[in-house]
């Protein structure tokens, strides 16, 4: 078992501002971790902080209950494997995979079983005479997989491997990562990606990094938020984890609080003057007060003309008459992009097989229980 524990650790590159700030983090032996963040946030430095390739400039690393910050990366019980392959092009796939295990000075019993059993689980049997020059973007990836697999570990770490492969590629090898991670149960892996789909699908906890000179968002320094995928998709603690979770954006409208009851807050949007009943207590909130309105497209209801009324309080108060300026057809959905007084547009997620086009007028209904309020600091209420 190999838990990784992560107390105040913060890196600078010379006189440089912070790369990282703070960081304390836990993550369980058997589970799997998305550092997820924009350019820039630190998730690749954090990753190479634990894998030994880079030196914090002040906290401490642990793993497995044993403090590492002195171990050599050899010796940490982990095994990475990093964007660009990283294969020596004169060796077989074979010899690629038992290289480490070679210079481990393992057996050659040994090092042959551990090739053998990664090739099965990796499909991997037929390629293993073959160099990496004979093998498809995907298949190299399997490879550099597959020696991190033989090392059998206690920490898998993960620099966004998918990110040279084209969308089917990308799709099948992820799979490929969530059942070994299931096969490999009482390792933990740490996965680095910019790519939310990626952390969605993959991640038991996701952690996700601000661009660290960006305090606003974050009360803990370099992370902006830690949770479960559908905590952060559901219950974002900032304006920033808001708009950086979930594809497409979620829409962002300036607002007014123009009315508290109890679990009921009332915001007048600041463009259309249209008001807006949320459910959502509006807890520190007053009456007056600048707030910014937050709905996803896909929480965001399309009514028919005088539904509204039809339907009664659930829409009453929230219907918003908005004119349709771009369709986007993608077959399974479509996407209307309805325009704002101020000029900004209204993102509305539907089924793909909307009539509606261009210029057409729609009345539109926010679900009440979906609504985000934020603080014009970036803070959730």
């Amino acid at each position: 078992m190999a838990a990784i524990s992560l107390q105040g650790i913060s890196k600078a590159f010379g006189e440089h501002a912070p790369v990282l700030r703070d960081v304390n983090l836990e993550i369980a032996h058997d589970e799997f971790c998305v550092f997820l963040g924009p350019s820039g946030c630190g998730k690749s430095t954090l990753l190479r902080i634990i894998a030994g390739l880079e030196d914090p400039s002040a906290g401490e690393i642990s793993i497995g209950g044993r403090v590492v910050n002195t171990v050599p990366p050899a010796k940490r019980g982990v095994a990475m494997v990093f964007q660009s392959y990283a294969l020596f092009p004169h060796m077989t796939v074979a010899e690629n995979m038992s290289f480490g295990l070679k210079l481990a000075k393992l057996p050659a019993p040994e090092v042959e079983r551990k090739v053998q059993e990664a090739a099965k689980i990796l499909e991997l049997g037929p390629l293993l005479n073959r160099k990496p020059a004979a093998l498809s973007g995907g298949q190299r990836q399997r490879v550099a997989i597959g020696r991190a697999i033989v090392r059998e570990p206690g920490v898998f770490l993960f620099d966004e491997p998918l990110s040279n492969l084209d969308a089917t590629l990308r799709g099948q090898t992820r799979v490929e990562i969530a059942r070994i991670h299931r096969r490999f149960s009482e390792a933990s892996t740490v996965y680095v990606t910019h790519d939310q789909v990626e952390a969605m699908t993959l991640a038991d906890k996701i952690v996700l990094l601000n661009v660290s000179r960006d305090a606003s968002a974050s009360a803990s320094g370099s992370i902006a938020q830690v949770g479960t995928p559908m905590d952060l998709y559901l219950r974002p603690n900032s304006r920033f984890v808001a708009g950086f979770i979930g594809s497409p954006q979620m829409n962002f409208l300036p607002a007014t609080v123009s009315k508290i009851e109890g679990a009921h807050t009332t915001v007048t949007l600041s463009a259309s003057r249209e008001d807006v009943r949320i459910e959502r207590a509006g807890a520190g909130l007053t009456p007056g007060q600048a707030v910014m309105l937050g709905v996803r497209p896909e929480h965001i209801a399309l009514l028919a003309s005088g539904e509204a009324e039809r339907n009664g309080p659930q829409y009453a108060g929230s219907t918003l008459t908005r004119t349709v300026s771009l369709v986007e057809r993608l077959g399974e959905q479509s996407y209307l992009h309805c325009s704002e007084a101020d000029g900004a547009t209204l993102l509305v997620k539907l089924q793909g097989n909307t009539l509606l086009r261009s210029g057409e007028a729609v009345h539109l209904a926010p679900d009440p229980a979906s609504c985000h309020l934020f603080t014009e600091e970036g803070h959730a209420v």
